[in-house]
């Protein structure tokens, strides 16, 4: 034997070897398994491992045992301990900060968050489908053990308790016996955050309604139903190992998703809704929905059906067939026993039942007849009501059977649906029978239902037939009564028809009332003790009684008094025609007025005549009491007449006389007051003398006056408050109608202010702009509107000869036209119509312009008949020396136009001429305003936005603003190109000799001239050869170079050559005229000619100063500077 020293002696890193290929080298790539510790090498696996795993590692033996066990089912693992509402309270509370200031948003982008994260683990607790009935409910019922408290009673009885909501008399699940544990039993929830319900379904696609109680919100997503099958067939697209093993999935609430996912693969997810405490949410059949809670909260919820579920819930129990889900209960025996008591049904509930049960008979015979065919010829009656719903499922697809089913000898507890007869067993068909219910009990049970269904479409006629009916044909007050008692005792629908015949009952019941009460005289004789003023408020007017009458013959049925209310009317009507009559009497008769007093006091009617033919009865009585007395002139004492005159009441005649001339008095102070009083003194005193019986022409014109200022601080306030301030002609308008009111009106000092400033800034605008003894206004000048674009005149024919000529080119103009700008300002308040109004006239002017440009250019081309062509505003011919206006580039002669004004005025002619580059000439037709600079009207139009009111003007200013503006960024941009920059460096260049050249001839004339004066001097003749030699030759001397940027520049000779002078005559310039297109000229330069008395040889190019014609080079080299000069020229 070994010592047994030697066997403790064993290596046990020599027993690891690979099982692939039998070797242990290598012992860096040995692997071993955590589950068998075998070891592997890492290139001897299948597929070969590059490197080794990280965490635990199975080898293939283990993986392949641990897929071959069988899966268990996905869910959720339900907990072992219990908990308190104290206890949970304090465990779901684990954040330290107040959850109410988390926003829902960041606790939502978390929940997503750690849905989404794989290596995060977060465990919640969801107390979830606790029953109500074992707990409690969280709203208060009738259940014994306590007694309800003040409020409690209402919520205790109200249909939105969860408790009441299954059974009521609209619910479908009322008819079910049975207490069904979520859907008539409420669940209650207690909640954590991030405690969520999955995506799922009611059960047999019920409605659900959920009432958060209190606590933190509860987030909502929901699917419609219409897109259910599509949210099913996305999850099992993206998830579909999980359907493989369980079917009913999605019935599980074990499948959550992320609602991004599902829009993005065109499932329509309804915005996630956050349910907070105190509301419900209330969910549609088949809706798909899920959702997590923000916090700790309490929910209760409960499942309902009305009467168009039952197709719904029909479609469930086929959808619950294909997938061989259990049902919760049988839709076939709710049907029946609904059916069975058809009174108890509401009568649209009545109605979808009998659609339903149609069917469901329909479909039952056709399944029968299929299993007679296949030879089952063994049947028995069986009241499938009496068996356990766990009794007669079906063994295929576990459906709870009613109405048949099909048994076997060889298994009689085993038993199927008709829809899988070929699924019992396989025995002859002989041995197999069907079970069934009786089909002959159905006709009864659907004539019940359909006569109650039908029973509201028969009252709906009759009533619809009774409130259109016709005078002739209507119904008596007691048939709709009749209708409406029908109604309520069978429990029809609350809908408009219903509503509207209640409401046509109750308004003939009191139409009859007060029609009986005014027929009766209660109140006239129960209360002759009554004051007048408290019978007068009883009566009704005349006027009512019409409308009274008219509302009696309106109502759909037949009130009993309403032909006595209508002749009563008569009588009124009759009563107040003879008033008129016997009124207009000049002589009034006291017998026949008594005798309408009479008439008037039995009408239990408000008569206005009643009054005045008491009065007049009373005159007419003194008239007869007078006429007699003086009949008897022995009997008329002192006394007597006395009396009659006291009776004739001459002493209140003169009290009112008094009280009138003082008021009348008073109203005249008023209106003649200065200051003036206040609208509220003047309301007072109106108010007080309204109860004067005089006719006050004072009291009349302060009411109207009173009016008037009322009137106009209204529409003052309705400026003020306006979107957009008023014109200034609106304003004065108001102004001039202010001062004339004799108030005192508070706005009027607030008006004037404004009216002064605005004015104030028009004259100061007037004056920047106008010239003196313009004939143009402010808006004509500023709006740029020139409608008088090619007439010439001066101003006092001017409007005379616009109309002739204006009727002879175009056929007709109409002078009024000028101010169409201003009257457009006055009818158009909307800014935005204002500034388009003031842009199409400023596009009319544009064109305008470019036409006239157009045509006096052309005016050049006749060089063959120019004495035939009027020029100026003389319209004449051209000569001697002439001006060419920038803007419109007609001709003008010197005389009849005004000179430009230079730095340094000179004399007319050539040297005049020489100055002409300082200066621009524009025609007095086209400078109609100053021209302010830019800065001058940006400081206006500061001072025009603090003005709280809008001047066309103004507006006119602003418009013309941006448009300068907009010329100066174009030009700007213009002047930016590199093309334009060395042009204008060139043009630098080019200036500067000919400053040089021109001083350079100034100083050789000079010289000359002194040289000739000296040849006439003897003493000097001597001096003057070598003065001549000495000075040439410095003229004539080489000039330094000058380098411009080592750029090329012209020689002498060639600027000569190019501006066509010579040096040799100095003081005579030959035009150069070109024929093919317009040269640009510099904006500061005045365009001139010297014309010659008579015009033969007059050249149709255009002819420029001598300044002009010395800068003209060709047209490449200028193209640039001409683009320049155009923007110049536009501006």
């Amino acid at each position: 034997m070994r010592p047994r020293k030697e066997t403790l002696e064993v290596n046990f890193i020599d027993l690891y070897l690979c099982l692939v290929c039998g070797r242990g080298d290598e012992e860096d790539r040995l692997l071993l398994c955590d589950g068998c510790d075998d070891s592997y090498h890492t290139f001897c696996l299948i597929p070969p491992l590059q490197d080794i795993p990280k965490g635990d590692w199975r080898c293939p033996k283990c993986v392949a045992e641990e897929c071959s066990k069988p899966r268990e089912a996905f869910g959720f693992e339900q907990a072992v301990r219990e908990y308190t509402l104290q206890e949970r309270k304090k465990r779901f509370y684990w954040c330290t900060c107040c959850p109410q200031m988390v926003p829902t948003e960041l606790v939502e982008k978390e929940f997503w968050r750690l849905v989404s994260s794989i290596e995060e683990d977060v465990i919640v607790e969801y107390g979830a489908d606790i029953s109500s009935k074992d707990v409690g409910s969280g709203f208060p019922v009738r259940d014994g053990k306590r007694r309800l408290l003040g409020d409690e009673e209402e919520y205790a009885n109200s249909g939105w308790n969860l408790n009441n909501m299954p059974v009521l008399e609209q619910s479908v699940l009322t008819h079910i016996n049975v207490d069904i544990s979520g859907m008539k039993v409420p669940w209650l929830y207690v909640g954590m955050c991030f405690s969520s319900f999955c995506w799922h379904i009611e059960d047999h696609w019920s409605y659900s309604i959920n009432f958060l109680h209190w606590g933190e919100p509860k987030t909502w997503y929901g699917v419609p139903a219409s897109a259910a099958e599509k949210l099913e067939a996305v999850m099992k697209k993206l998830a579909p190992e999980l359907f493989d093993s369980q079917p009913d999935l999605l019935h599980q609430l074990v499948t959550i998703m992320n609602p991004n996912v599902l829009m993005e693969h065109g499932v329509p997810v309804c915005v996630q809704k956050n349910q907070c405490a105190g509301e419900f949410v209330v969910t549609f059949p088949r809706a798909y929905h899920s959702g997590f809670n923000q916090g700790y909260n309490f929910a209760e919820a409960v499942n309902f059906c009305t009467a168009d579920w039952l197709p719904m819930g029909r479609q469930c129990v086929a959808h619950y067939r294909r997938l061989h889900r259990y049902c919760v209960f049988s839709h076939e025996e709710l049907l029946c026993k609904m059916a069975a008591d058809p009174e108890s049904l509401d009568v649209e509930l009545a109605a979808a039942v009998f659609k339903e049960i149609g069917e469901m008979m329909e479909e039952e015979t056709k399944l029968r007849q299929a299993v007679q065919e296949m030879g089952v010829l063994s049947s028995e009656q069986e009241v499938f009501e009496l068996v356990p719903d766990d009794e007669r499922q079906c063994h295929k697809c576990k459906t709870t059977c009613f109405l048949s089913a099909l048994t076997c000898s060889c298994s009689p507890d085993r038993l199927v649906c008709l829809h899988h007869a070929a699924d019992l067993c396989d025995c002859p068909l002989g041995n197999k029978c069907l079970r069934r219910y009786d089909l002959e009990e159905f006709p009864s049970m659907l004539y019940g239902v359909k006569t109650r269904a039908q029973s509201y479409d028969t009252w709906g006629k009759r009533v619809n037939e009774a409130l259109a009916a016709d005078q002739k044909n209507k119904k008596d007050l007691i048939e709709l009564k009749v209708l409406l008692e029908d109604a309520e005792d069978r429990k029809y629908p609350e809908n408009t028809l219903f509503r509207r015949l209640r409401e046509m009952v109750k308004e003939a019941e009191t139409c009859s009332s007060v029609a009986q009460l005014l027929l009766s005289r209660k109140q006239r004789h129960s209360g002759r003790l009554r004051s007048e003023s408290s019978r007068n408020r009883t009566k009704l007017t005349v006027d009512e009684l019409k409308a009274f009458v008219d509302q009696l013959y309106r109502l759909p049925c037949i009130i009993s008094q309403a032909r006595q209310v209508k002749e009563l009317l008569e009588n009124v009507e009759d009563f107040h025609e003879r008033s008129q009559v016997a009124l207009s009497d000049e002589m009034p008769d006291s017998s026949k007025l008594q005798a309408l007093l009479d008439l008037g006091s039995g009408l239990d009617v408000e008569l206005p005549e009643l009054p005045r033919l008491k009065q007049e009865l009373q005159q007419a009585r003194w008239l007869d009491e007078v006429r007699i007395t003086l009949a008897e002139p022995h009997r008329v004492t002192l006394e007597l007449m006395k009396r009659l005159i006291d009776s004739g009441a001459m002493a209140e005649l003169q009290e009112i006389l008094t009280v009138s001339e003082r008021w009348e008095d008073k109203a005249r102070a008023c209106l003649q007051a200065r200051p003036r009083h206040s609208m509220v003194t003047l309301e007072s005193i109106v108010l007080e003398a309204r109860n004067i019986p005089a006719y006050l022409p004072n009291i009349l014109a302060l009411r109207e006056a009173l009016q008037k200022a009322k009137d106009w601080s209204a529409k003052v306030e309705a400026i003020q408050s306006g979107s957009s301030y008023a014109y200034l002609e609106q304003l004065e308008s108001l102004l001039a109608r202010g001062r004339s009111i004799p108030v005192r009106l508070d706005p009027l000092a607030q008006v004037e202010s404004q009216v002064a400033a605005a004015r104030a800034w028009r004259e100061r605008t007037a004056r920047t702009f106008l010239k003196k003894n313009s004939t143009y206004t402010l808006l004509q000048v500023g709006s740029q509107s020139r409608v008088d674009i090619g007439v010439y005149g001066n101003s006092k024919s001017k409007r005379k000869r616009v109309k002739e000529l204006m009727e002879k080119e175009r056929g007709g103009f109409d002078p009024d036209a000028l101010s169409d700008l201003e009257e457009s300002l006055e009818e158009v308040r909307d800014p935005s119509t204002v500034v388009a109004a003031f842009k199409a006239k400023e596009q009319k002017e544009v064109d305008a312009i470019h036409s006239l440009r157009a045509a006096n250019l052309a005016k050049m081309a006749m060089a063959d008949r120019i004495e035939e062509v009027k020029f100026c505003l003389c319209r004449k011919t051209a000569s001697g020396f002439m001006l060419q206006c920038e803007l419109c580039k007609d001709w003008f002669h010197g005389a009849c136009v005004p000179l430009p004004k230079t730095g340094t005025q000179k004399k007319l002619g050539v040297g005049w001429q020489s100055n002409s580059k300082e200066s621009k000439f524009l025609c007095p037709l086209c400078q109609r305003s100053r021209r302010p600079r830019l800065e001058t009207i940006l400081s206006l139009l500061v001072s025009l936005q603090k003005l709280p009111v809008r001047l066309p003007e103004g507006e006119a200013l602003q418009c013309l603003t941006e448009r300068a503006m907009s010329w100066q960024d174009r030009a700007r941009q213009a002047l930016a190109t590199d093309e334009l920059s060395s042009a204008l460096a060139k043009l630098s260049v080019l200036s500067q000799r000919m400053v040089e050249q021109a001083a350079r001839e100034k100083t050789e004339k000079i010289i000359n001239a002194e040289l000739q004066k000296a040849a006439a001097n003897p003493d000097l003749q001597g001096h003057i050869q070598t003065f001549q030699q000495s000075g040439f030759s410095r003229a004539t001397s080489p000039r330094p170079s000058v380098d411009y940027d080592d750029e090329e520049t012209d020689s002498d000779e060639d600027i000569r050559e190019t501006y066509g002078y010579d040096m040799k005559d100095p003081g005579e310039v030959k035009p150069y005229l070109f024929c093919d297109e317009e040269i640009p000229v510099k904006s500061e330069e005045v365009v001139s000619h010297m014309w010659p008395a008579a015009t033969p040889s007059f050249c149709a190019e255009h002819a420029y100063s001598s300044a002009s014609k010395s800068c003209v080079q060709s047209e490449d080299d200028f193209y640039p500077l001409r683009l320049i000069l155009l923007l110049i020229s536009i501006c």
